[in-house]
């Protein structure tokens, strides 16, 4: 992964040397044009990643695209970094139902097998690869990438809160840091070392996080080992 180079201009700006205001991720206003306009942008956005990639990211191909006027683009956006933290900031947004199998291994097998599903069909994963990806080039983007997945981890921990409540994980399981264990060892093959991924390796995940987060290993204070006893 590379970064941009420090000292000169992002990928995405009009003219060489010329200086635009820092990347930022405008404040949602719910409903009427401003809400039309962020989506009509975001969607843009993603177009644009998914077809040319972080650095064929530029504010006039997503003004044509979008039908916004780039200075409204740079005033509202402030340049091609925070029009990737606003895609993912609008992503986060979008709601998530989760599985409710009544078994805490089932429900994270099918988180696990989502997630795998998305990032390795051709049709499905281009987009979600492409702006995590592009994400990673600027601090804009990593911290919106980030505050996504912690989004995401808040919401998914239901599943396991709900097996809390079952008796089947002990009090205090901290569930969003059972779904990350859950999910780290896919992101990790898809985004870091590229090894190939596949549903065996997907299911084994969940099972893995479900086995720890029944020992406590997920708790605030985890039991340890007492070990052998003096006795034996």
């Amino acid at each position: 992964m590379h970064e941009n180079t420090p000292g000169t201009n992002h990928p995405g700006t009009d003219h060489p040397g010329t200086d635009h205001p820092e990347p930022r991720t405008p404040t949602p206003r719910p409903g009427g044009r401003s809400a039309r306009v962020r989506e009509g942008v975001v969607a843009a956005t993603l177009a644009e990643i998914t077809e040319k990639g972080y650095d064929g990211l530029t504010v006039e191909a997503v003004a044509s695209r979008s039908g916004v006027h780039k200075a409204t683009l740079y005033r509202r956006w402030g340049g091609a970094d925070g029009l990737v933290a606003d895609a993912l900031t609008a992503s986060a947004d979008q709601p998530w139902p989760l599985p409710d199998t009544g078994d805490l291994r089932e429900d994270l097998r099918l988180i696990t097998r989502e997630v795998f599903t998305v990032f390795t069909d051709p049709g499905l994963g281009a987009t979600p690869t492409a702006l995590i990806f592009a994400a990673q080039r600027s601090d804009a983007g990593a911290t919106a990438l980030r505050a996504f997945f912690a989004s995401r981890h808040r919401q998914a921990a239901e599943v396991a809160e709900r097996a809390v409540a079952r008796g089947e994980l002990p009090t205090g399981t901290d569930g969003a840091e059972v779904v990350r264990a859950a999910t780290a060892p896919l992101y990790y093959r898809l985004f870091v070392t590229g090894e190939p991924l596949d549903a065996h390796t997907a299911e084994r995940a969940a099972d893995a996080a479900a086995l720890a987060a029944r020992a406590g290993l997920f708790t605030s204070a985890p039991e340890a080992n007492p070990g052998p006893s003096k006795d034996s």
